[in-house]
């Protein structure tokens, strides 16, 4: 429904709301970025911070069942990397306890598992990439996270060491 503004010089206008005259140009859009220009980056910068942890993780993850696969399959070494008061809820059997803040100095202890593949496991899974990421630049070539940790492990009613 367009209708003339009035005289006979004008642009054509569409009548978008009651009363409210709005001039349809791409113009528009623009001064709208333009102005908003500081909004839209907020809002960038956010998306970007919450999508941040997802694209950094980047490595080889397996859930607890997979990693029971691994296990019962042999050749497979668990690595603990919580800290020592964490450990009070019991832990992943038969896993070596390195904490990760330990893990770079101590990795000589796990070079006997170099040919084994790897699982390293923390509460909730945050902590271990960094792990992992030490372990493949050691030369470990077969390194998983257990998606979750410890956690999922629990949730999952797999068995625990006290």
């Amino acid at each position: 429904m367009k209708k003339s503004a009035g005289g006979s010089d004008s642009a054509p206008v569409q009548l978008l709301f009651y009363n409210a005259r709005i001039t349809l140009n791409h113009w528009n859009t623009v001064k709208f970025l333009i102005d908003q220009i500081f909004l839209i980056g907020i809002v960038a910068l956010s998306g970007g911070a919450l999508l941040w942890p997802v694209l950094t993780q980047r490595g080889k993850k397996v859930t607890p069942a997979e990693a029971v696969q691994l296990i019962n399959r042999g050749k497979t070494t668990i690595l603990d990397v919580r800290d020592a008061k964490e450990h009070a809820s019991g832990r992943l059997p038969d896993a070596k306890q390195i904490p990760a803040a330990e893990l770079a100095q101590r990795v000589g202890e796990l070079d006997k598992f170099k040919n084994r593949t790897i699982v390293v496991v923390c509460q909730t899974g945050g902590r271990a990439f960094g792990a992992a990421k030490v372990l493949e630049k050691a030369g470990f070539e077969n390194v998983v996270v257990l998606e979750g940790g410890q956690a999922a492990w629990q949730t999952a009613g797999l068995p625990i060491a006290k």
